[in-house]
């Protein structure tokens, strides 16, 4: 063949692949308008729900928040499980709480591989608080604590033979307000699961996360006040959402659009489904935000203490009980690792401070995903959820401190698989604040510069209510702010698409034609790898412009308030350390020091019960981690314990006591154990016996655990040790060894 005709060839293929793009082009084009067009019918049907929201699941009213003594617009549910799932009413309910960040209610209960979802596989009764779109007159972020907390004790009166008080799971901005109810009531709490919850709202490193900026590059909070006085009293959720938006402009402004066009064929239903949520937006009461964006996000008044109730109770985070799981990522812009963990750095010195208030701290960071999908992605509720729900019980026994949560694969080669839930091993490894502070943080430069921010939003606040806002309040009609409302961008965006525009209806019945005529491009259609590349490129220049202006706003927010005379100018010390940290007070360590004595003076009471777990934990310690394995032998030990029957908050509290006196006096305590066991040798070989077992469950026992297994084997009597895994030998006690 010659170079004409080979020419020509090419030429002619190239003509039928541009003619075939072009018609697959046009195809996408028309049913990618006609899917713009369902979303904005989506969007009015949605809003005119009474109930709007995105469960999956079927559900049952409990309470209306709408009818208690000072009422919301918050309500309980009842999750209805659907077909083929059993539930197991022994077992402590589960309850969810949305978050109210500008989107309607049920992003908990999604997919079914939901949160929810995997609860309820676990065999756990669920129930969900939700709201309504608009929130009810006077309505305050303390209002809607107490109704969450009447909710709470309502799910608890349902399930009054449960082991174990509710499990509480607080999303994004419901993670605050459920850590600010459990330090205000943790008598009626359970476990706390906060997902992607900011609580060190000021936390970061320089070069990331440039959203902690926004407060002051806006000159404070006094444009959250002007803009709920437009929108008559409340704040349009819209606002919120255009926020987080903007985060990711590549994504707004293209990805989202261009993977719905490039797949049109197969993307339609996910991508409406996921519109159906972020378009659901909902209002705030101007008191509601003012105390969101003063209190918190500009404040940072929740770790530091500085919050108070109407009745004049400080918030302190350390008055929590129960065991805290915290869900973060490295790859989420809202919430980064630093903004979900470093209120423990700023509440406490050291691991034995945590201790000392009987706090337990899980923690568990994501190296990639994004913020919604730590309660979103089907990935994260079939592992971590999923773990974590089946193993709530064992963490609630956990000994106070901080710990990390791992995961690994179970295999081949996994121990003892049968006391493994899941696909996954979960283990808690014992941590210390360093690994925290490992990860980065502020400077005591930065942290004056956010200082200084919090004192300019407190100044332009009171001028603008003082000389600005009583006129404004003045001139808002309903009707302005109604129209207000309804010209958000983000609002009309869906409305200008919707059938109510006459155009789209025309691109309604043209899609029909083209879904029945439809001819989609073949894969390797040269014009399509190149529409890719486009893609690519203006994602790539998107990315950088972004970029570009977080540098540039950084540096702003960096020059502005790092400058001395500002900070002296509104009264931060520019030479200053600045501290943050509170420091016990002198009631609550009087409480300590004569607790520490009580259990002290204690240290010999108990019995065979008593002693294994002492055993158990001395042993245990050595390894540095605890792994659902084991907890899982201890459960079953527990369950078939011939002693009298102790509930789980019982024996909860007996081994938090034997893990403190173990504190407090270790070699007190474990001479002790001699007095606690009976006089049966049969008994006291069964009670090793017990304590080998859990050790045994999820790893070889070796090294310094089998020194330590020997001390306490010596201690009940039995003079030497077979090494799990190592049938051949034996390991005899040896007295001159000494743990460490």
């Amino acid at each position: 063949m010659d170079k004409a005709t080979t020419s020509g060839v090419v030429m002619s293929g190239l003509v039928a692949s541009a003619v075939e793009y072009m018609v697959d082009a046009g195809q996408r084009s028309v049913l990618f308008m006609d899917i713009m067009r369902r979303r904005g019918d989506q969007y009015r049907e949605h809003l005119s729900e009474t109930a709007p929201h995105v469960l999956s699941f079927a559900a049952e009213l409990i309470m209306d928040g709408r009818k208690l003594a000072q009422p919301v617009n918050y309500a309980l549910v009842r999750i209805i499980p659907p077909r083929g799932v059993e539930i197991d009413l022994a077992r402590r309910p589960f309850v969810v709480v949305d978050p109210r960040a500008g989107h309607g209610p049920g992003i908990g209960g999604f997919k079914a591989d939901s949160e929810i979802g995997v609860a309820m596989q676990a065999g756990h009764p669920c129930y969900f608080i939700g709201f309504l779109p608009d929130p009810m007159p006077g309505q305050t972020i303390e209002t809607i604590a107490r109704a969450e907390a009447i909710f709470i004790e309502k799910v608890s009166a349902l399930h009054p033979d449960a082991d174990g008080k509710p499990c509480v799971i607080g999303n994004c901005q419901a993670g605050w307000a459920v850590m600010i109810l459990a330090s205000l009531l943790p008598e009626i709490f359970g476990p706390i699961i906060i997902a992607g919850a900011p609580l060190a709202y000021w936390a970061g490193v320089q070069g990331k996360y440039p959203m902690r900026y926004s407060g002051g590059l806006l000159g404070g909070s006094w444009l959250t006040a002007l803009t709920s006085d437009l929108g008559g009293g409340k704040f349009d959720g819209a606002w919120l959402v255009q926020n987080f938006e903007s985060q990711n402009p590549s994504n707004t402004l293209w990805s989202k659009q261009y993977n719905v066009f490039s797949k049109v064929d197969s993307e339609a239903e996910r991508y409406l489904e996921f519109e159906r949520w972020w378009g659901g937006h909902v209002n705030l009461n101007a008191e509601e935000i003012q105390f969101i964006v003063d209190e918190l996000f500009i404040g940072n008044n929740l770790a530091a203490g500085r919050i108070k109730m109407s009745d004049g109770t400080a918030v302190d985070l350390r008055n929590i009980k129960s065991p805290i799981v915290v869900f973060c990522s490295k790859g989420d812009n809202i919430t980064p690792p630093q903004q979900a963990l470093d209120w423990i750095l700023e509440l406490y010195a050291d691991v034995d401070e945590i201790r000392a208030y009987g706090q337990t701290i899980v923690y568990t960071v994501h190296e990639t995903i994004g913020h919604l999908g730590i309660f979103v992605s089907g990935g994260v509720a079939k592992k971590e959820h999923a773990e974590f729900s089946s193993n709530i019980d064992l963490i609630d026994v956990l000994p106070p401190g901080l710990y990390e949560a791992t995961f690994e694969a179970r295999g081949d080669d996994t121990l003892n698989t049968e006391l493994a839930v899941g696909q996954w091993v979960m283990r808690c490894e014992a941590r210390t604040l360093d690994d925290i502070r490992g990860m980065g943080g502020n400077s005591p430069e930065d942290e004056r510069r956010f200082a200084t921010a919090k004192r300019v939003s407190e100044i332009n606040l009171a001028a603008y209510q003082k000389f600005a806002q009583p006129w404004i309040k003045s001139m808002v009609t309903p009707q302005m702010a109604e129209l207000t409302r309804n010209w958000h961008p983000s609002r009309i965006q869906y409305e200008a698409f919707s059938g109510q525009n006459p155009l789209m209806k025309t691109v309604g019945m043209a899609a029909e034609t083209v879904r029945e005529q439809r001819k989609p491009v073949a894969s390797d259609n040269p014009f399509v790898a190149f529409q890719e590349r486009v893609s690519e490129q203006i994602v790539d220049a998107l990315d950088k412009w972004r970029d570009s202006q977080e540098a540039f706003s950084e540096a702003i927010f960096l020059s502005v308030y790092g400058s001395p005379a500002l900070q002296a100018a509104v009264g931060i010390d520019p030479q200053s350390p600045p501290s943050r940290k509170q420091e016990m007070s002198s009631e609550y360590r009087e409480r300590l020091q004569a607790r520490i004595a009580e259990l002290k003076s204690r240290i010999g009471n108990g019995g065979l019960r008593e002693a294994a777990v002492r055993g158990l934990l001395y042993v245990g310690a050595a390894r540095g981690m605890v792994d659902e394995r084991s907890l899982e032998a201890l459960r079953r030990l527990r369950r078939n314990d011939q002693g009298p029957r102790l509930t789980l908050a019982q024996f909860k509290m007996m081994v938090r006591e034997q893990f403190f006196m173990l504190l407090l006096d270790q070699d007190a305590a474990l001479e002790a154990i001699r007095k606690l066991l009976p006089e049966s040798t049969e008994e006291r070989r069964a009670g090793f016996a017990a304590i080998n077992e859990v050790l045994s469950a999820s790893a070889a026992i070796s090294g310094e655990v089998a020194r330590r297994l020997g001390r306490v084997a010596e201690l009940f009597g039995i003079r030497a040790v077979r090494i799990q895994g190592e049938p051949s030998k034996v390991a005899p006690f040896d007295p001159k060894t000494k743990a460490s």
